[in-house]
């Protein structure tokens, strides 16, 4: 899911990771305990960490159940402080992105969520979630009738064979690549290097489509959750007539209830209806509103501020990945009527504090950090108790196979760091290993957990250096092997309820390359080994593998810092309606908005 990258929180999530609020000294507005809110959100965690349902043709049938109260008209404004990291499908791997993705694109498979957020996966493009013969091998699906782009171009098998055959190309770097390495291996742009674009395909063999209505995806092992992965926005449907390559991050072809009408990169994106969007042929989504006008560059303190005093066309507003200002969280809390307008609940990102290890190669020096870093003022500067709990470990409440007490290096007991065993470690480590470079990304929230971790870090004993980097582009730059930084603040959140989608895509060491998502450059045999173990074992089996690929990661490799576990707690004008948390998105639900009047 991004990542603080979804990539569900990169969320991932996507994921820049939302819920990313201003640090502060802990004071009157740090939050709390908020005893009753964790509760709730933990209650919220342990529905995202259930398997979802795959759904039939009559689940998966539109037009998506009416939100009651809902009604039709106006525009709804967006804040968002960085820039969109790509608009490109193949390239979306973060949640703002995710987010709007959510808007404009549509894929073979969608999560659809209950009242309850209870989540299944449904047929988007398809007429059901997929179905599955030669023991999970093979996967079969059929395209609805009536689905158009928005240039009123019919969709058809060959434009889900040319989506899939795109992401080979070298110009597709930073996207999911579940899919590809599935059906070609690791190595897979070698199986087609073109892309597709030079008339080359897939063999049959591997990507079957018969008709025009079929797709066949053929593996060579069982693969049980496809339908949870061409979910993924990464997955989105790119249509062949309007691909422009490298040039499609400016002006996607839409396939879902909105279209791009202008994208000034970096200030504004606006959104309007797609009038050859069919609701029939749509479970999920809904096109109440006329449009959505995202601004950039708004900072969280200002958007909380507009949203706080609900004055003109911020009565009208929404925050897109952002979260309330962790200095503005008590007066939100006291105020009944704003309270009433917001939405809270984990994130699946656990941020850590991620080594280089190509840089940072002694693991007593990884072993001082983490103990030096302190959570507490990380989490006062998310919003206390209503931004993040601290993380003992690098599995999330939202993830199955969670342990709560696993705490290796004490972060339970000593939140505020353990400068003292930090210095000790360091005792007799040369001042050249002492020194690390801190990128950060050059936004409010990066620079007050800049200050955190320098602050914390010097303290024990190191000599940091801190380079910041533009937000927008965060991810991308630490996702350069030869990156210039030792260490690194990332998040991220499962794509899916499976530790599958955490330890595989951030630490087997086939990820090693410009544009993974292995920050930490691990490469380890037994890490791999226990990574290519579980995928071919049932849950039960591969729950126990993925517990020890976990312990082992954290106590024999050390990659990264477990910091603290990410919560959203979002704002919205009064005048939005049907404004609820998503756990899909972990962010506000944003298929379902309308304006009230």
């Amino acid at each position: 899911m991004m990542s603080q990258r979804a990539r569900a929180a990169r969320a991932v999530v996507i994921a820049l990771a939302a819920g990313s609020l201003a640090l502060t000294a802990c004071s009157k507005n740090e939050g709390g305990k908020s005893g009753k809110d964790t509760k709730e959100d933990q209650k919220k965690a342990a529905v995202q960490s259930q398997p979802v349902v795959y759904a039939d043709a009559a689940g998966s049938t539109g037009p998506a159940k009416e939100v009651p109260g809902a009604r039709s008209g106006g525009t709804i404004t967006v804040y968002q402080e960085a820039g969109l990291s790509h608009l490109d499908p193949a390239q979306i791997y973060i949640s703002d992105s995710g987010q709007v993705a959510n808007l404009l694109f549509r894929r073979l498979t969608q999560f659809q969520e209950d009242d309850k957020g209870n989540v299944s996966v449904v047929g988007d493009l398809a007429t059901d979630s997929g179905k599955s013969s030669d023991g999970g091998r093979t996967w079969t699906f059929t395209l609805k009738d009536g689905i158009k782009d928005e240039n009123g171009n019919a969709l058809t098998s060959a434009d889900v064979r040319h989506t899939v055959e795109r992401q080979y190309a070298k110009f597709i770097f930073d996207g999911p690549t579940y899919l590809q390495t599935w059906l070609s291996g690791t190595d897979y742009r070698k199986a087609l290097p073109g892309g597709g674009y030079d008339g080359k395909h897939l063999p049959a063999s591997v990507l079957d489509t018969p008709d025009d209505k079929t797709v066949v995806f053929h593996f060579d092992q069982p693969r049980p959750d496809l339908p949870q992965t061409l979910a993924m926005a990464g997955y989105a449907v790119v249509p062949a007539k309007g691909d422009t390559k490298e040039r499609y991050e400016k002006k996607p072809v839409a396939t879902g209830p909105y279209k791009v009408a202008e994208n000034k990169a970096g200030k504004t994106l606006k959104l309007v209806r797609n009038t050859n969007w069919d609701p029939k042929t749509d479970s999920v989504r809904h096109q109440y509103v006329d449009g959505f006008t995202i601004q950039f560059g708004v900072t969280e303190s200002t958007q909380t501020k507009r949203l706080l005093a609900d004055e003109g066309d911020n009565k009208n507003a929404i925050q897109l990945t952002g979260g309330i200002d962790a200095t503005q969280i008590q007066d939100v809390i006291r105020n009944p009527e704003a309270n009433k307008r917001t939405v809270r609940g984990y994130q699946p990102y656990v941020m850590a504090l991620t080594f280089n290890l190509d840089r940072v190669k002694n693991k007593k020096v990884r072993e001082a950090a983490t103990y030096a870093v302190n959570s507490r003022s990380l989490i006062a500067g998310e919003g206390g108790a209503y931004g993040g709990e601290v993380a003992p470990n690098l599995f999330a409440p939202t993830l199955p196979g969670y342990e709560p007490s696993y705490d290796p290096y004490g972060r339970l007991k000593t939140p505020q760091g353990n400068p003292a065993k930090a210095k000790e470690l360091l005792q007799d480590i040369p001042a050249a290993e002492k020194k690390l470079v801190l990128a950060y990304a050059n936004n409010e929230q990066g620079q007050r957990r800049k200050v955190a971790v320098e602050d914390a870090l010097s303290k024990a004993g190191f000599d940091v250096v801190a380079k910041e980097i533009d937000a927008a582009s965060y991810y991308e730059q630490l996702g350069k092997l030869d990156n210039p930084y030792d260490i690194y603040i990332t998040g991220w959140g499962q794509d899916w309820p499976s530790p599958g989608t955490v330890v595989t895509p951030i630490y087997d060491g086939s990820q090693v390359f410009d544009g993974s998502s292995n920050y930490s450059h691990v490469k380890d045999p037994k890490v791999d080994a226990l990574i290519k173990k579980a995928l071919t074992q049932q849950p039960a089996e591969a729950a126990k593998t993925w517990k020890e690929a976990h312990h082992y990661l954290l106590e024999n490799v050390l990659p990264a810092a477990p910091l603290w576990y990410a919560k959203q707690f979002q704002l919205s004008g009064s005048n939005v309606g049907g404004a609820r948390y998503g756990t899909v998105s972990s962010l506000i639900d944003i298929n379902r908005l309308y304006l009230k009047s």
